[in-house]
């Protein structure tokens, strides 16, 4: 069986090419107008990851292994999802300015921030909790997951409040 550590490796790159990436085409521009808007559908998308990351604790607590692996890559499928999307978007589309004014603007402003570190933060929990509970190395799978799990949480149900926040200056 192989181990975690054979992945650290692997890991580390998606750790750092997953920003640096999302950073520089971030700066792309396409000039083409896409058939949909996408800001709905992938805040939907982030809602749904947060529900299948419950769902899995849910399931693990029941004892559901199975069920909670069905979960936990439905929710990394959504994540890559919402990744592509959110890129996808920026590539063809202008910023959005916040109109907020007062004490709701650095209410967004700190949810915004904090979001974005942790989705950054957050990849490298993610892959490693993920390989260690592919390869049944449970204790230390239990160990992280503590830690990603409402790190996880806090990205995706984040990702909602931004859109809905931002959502009347679109």
């Amino acid at each position: 069986m192989e181990t975690t550590k054979n992945y650290k490796k692997l890991i580390t790159v998606l750790s750092i090419v997953i920003p640096v990436a999302v950073a520089i085409l971030f700066g792309v521009k396409i000039d083409i107008e896409l058939p949909v808007f996408l800001p709905p559908i992938y805040a939907t998308i982030n809602g749904l990851t947060a529900l299948l990351l419950i769902a899995a604790v849910v399931s693990v607590k029941k004892g559901n292994i199975k069920r909670h692996e069905f979960f936990i890559k439905s929710a990394l499928v959504c994540s890559a999802l919402f990744l592509i999307m959110y890129v996808l978007y920026h590539m063809t589309s202008n910023s959005t300015t916040f109109g907020g004014q007062g004490s709701i603007k650095y209410i967004y402003y700190f949810i915004l921030i904090t979001h974005i570190i942790l989705s950054i933060a957050v990849i490298p929990l993610v892959l490693t909790t993920f390989v260690r509970g592919l390869n049944r190395e449970d204790e230390k799978h239990r160990k992280i997951a503590k830690y990603t799990f409402p790190l996880w949480l806090y990205v995706a149900v984040t990702g909602v409040v931004v859109y809905l926040m931002i959502n009347p200056y679109y």
